[in-house]
């Protein structure tokens, strides 16, 4: 598998971080653009399983197949970036600004919506028959998703709000391992091993997925989900960018950048004596 110690994989993460921040808008919009519809394809395969075999549980162990392509391809993520670019700051790299990262989300936002709302048109025309039928059971079945996850919570007032928010945190703290796992290893197969096991967490455990989502509540308008662009936005999309950005830099992004790229003064100087007198580190 050709393991990366954590040491390592976290310059890693703040390299990434730095070059987000300093790519182009040309190559940030169509990596982003990219990222969104192949993520999108992947939920509505994924969708398509579980409404054809009745099983969500292979449904979510297919799904990461999605995830996995994109990275590998060097697509962004906005679910990624908010975990990796703050990085860059926090290690006051040289140009890194909060004006950048915030120019790098909003284009990644910009880009993943636009590729998740190109497949969410396509696969409507192919669910619909080009617009000629009634939805078949796969499209019926994403506008009730749709629904649940917007009326849904507006039902339940803020305790609603607050479970949406929730489950993004939770989402993006799997996701952003995934992101950060595709690091650990130098083989593309140790890659996909480890970006698989907490993408298939976060679907099963049907947690809060911004991008996802800009396929799933598009779609279901589209496809005759009864709720409105600002049932989605509101009760959905705003909480869970929110909640997306809180779990991936706090739980992932944050907690890595602490214990592996900023070692305590007095934890190197301990390594430091030890490998003067033995040549070997204490621990």
């Amino acid at each position: 598998m050709s393991y990366v110690a954590p040491k390592e994989f976290a310059v890693k993460m703040v390299d990434a971080g730095e070059s987000k921040i300093f790519m182009s808008t040309k190559d940030t919009l169509i990596r982003s653009y990219m990222a969104g519809a192949i993520l999108a394809l992947a939920a509505a395969f994924a969708v398509t399983i579980a409404v054809q075999t009745g099983n969500f549980l292979v449904a979510s162990l297919l799904f990461p197949v999605g995830f996995c392509l994109l990275y590998l391809m060097g697509f962004d993520l906005l679910t990624g970036v908010f975990t990796l670019a703050p990085l860059a700051v926090f290690a006051k790299r040289p140009g890194c600004t909060w004006a950048g990262v915030l120019r790098n989300w909003g284009l990644v936002f910009c880009g993943n919506f636009a590729g998740a709302m190109t497949t969410a048109i396509l696969m409507a025309v192919v669910f619909t028959t080009g617009f000629s039928a009634e939805p078949d059971a796969v499209g019926q079945r994403i506008g009730t998703i749709g629904e649940a996850r917007t009326i849904g919570y507006a039902a339940a007032g803020g305790a609603g709000l607050l479970t949406v928010f929730v489950r993004a945190i939770l989402c993006n703290w799997m996701v952003s391992t995934g992101v950060v796992a595709a690091m650990m290893s130098t083989s593309t197969s140790g890659k996909i091993m480890a970006m698989w096991m907490p993408i298939l967490v976060f679907f099963y455990l049907g947690f809060e997925h911004s991008i996802v989502n800009m396929f799933l509540f598009p779609s279901g308008i589209m496809l005759g989900g009864e709720f409105t662009w600002a049932d989605y936005f509101i009760y959905n999309e705003i909480p869970v960018v929110l909640g997306n950005l809180v779990g991936g830099l706090t739980f992932v992004g944050g907690m890595i950048y602490m214990t592996h790229f900023r070692e305590s003064p007095k934890r190197n100087a301990k390594f430091a004596r030890n490998d003067d007198m033995t040549g070997f580190p204490a621990e």
